[in-house]
């Protein structure tokens, strides 16, 4: 079984990135499933006086999820052109203790919704840029899907075909990926 780890960078109840979610879910091939993490709202500001061996519960939880994942698909919002508060603020606990941090190696993807026309594309090549420095395996693909409040059919699903095509795609690159990390994982002659 692959485990794909889903985050959204929004808290909004109704949040479109969190139906992008669902909708890559809805994509997924057998053998692989998708948990949306559903902590991100009790993560602290991150404060370097509360890390370490003592960190936060809720960064524990966030960094234990991240390390069980075989793979990571972040859904990001743009907030003033940029990455939303909330998510660089997940970032930054999940990246230590530099280097050996839960992201280091870890396939990531990222796409994103957004109300505007560009569906959150400067966010997502922020989002890319934050986890290569953090040391994440980063798959260089968007999806962009503006004007997401029209986007979604009732089921979830993506309305356009094009989109529902490229979060297919970026979805299979990351299981892919994922798949295969995993394997290097497993030693010789216990599988």
């Amino acid at each position: 079984m692959v485990r794909i780890l889903g985050i959204s960078g929004s808290l909004r109840r109704g949040s479109h990135n969190a139906s992008l979610l669902r909708a890559a879910a809805k994509l997924l091939p057998s053998g692989v499933e998708l948990e949306i993490y559903d902590g991100v709202r009790e993560l602290p500001p991150y404060d370097p006086d509360l890390d370490g061996d003592a960190a936060p519960v809720a960064v524990v939880r966030l960094r234990a999820a991240i390390a069980a994942a075989d793979g990571v698909l972040i859904a990001t919002p743009e907030y003033n052109g940029s990455i939303p508060g909330v998510l660089k603020n997940a970032l930054d606990w999940a990246s230590r203790p530099f280097p050996d941090n839960a992201l280091r190696g870890k396939p990531v993807a990222v796409v994103g919704a957004s109300t505007g026309l560009f569906g959150a594309v400067w966010a997502q090549a922020e989002t890319r840029k934050v986890l290569g420095v953090v040391g994440a395996d980063v798959i260089e693909h968007e999806l962009p899907v503006g004007q997401a409040d029209t986007a979604f059919a009732a089921d979830g699903a993506l309305v356009a075909d094009e989109q529902r095509a490229v979060l297919a795609e970026l979805v299979g690159v990351l299981v892919a990926r994922a798949g295969a990390s995993q394997q290097q994982a497993v030693p010789a002659g216990t599988a």
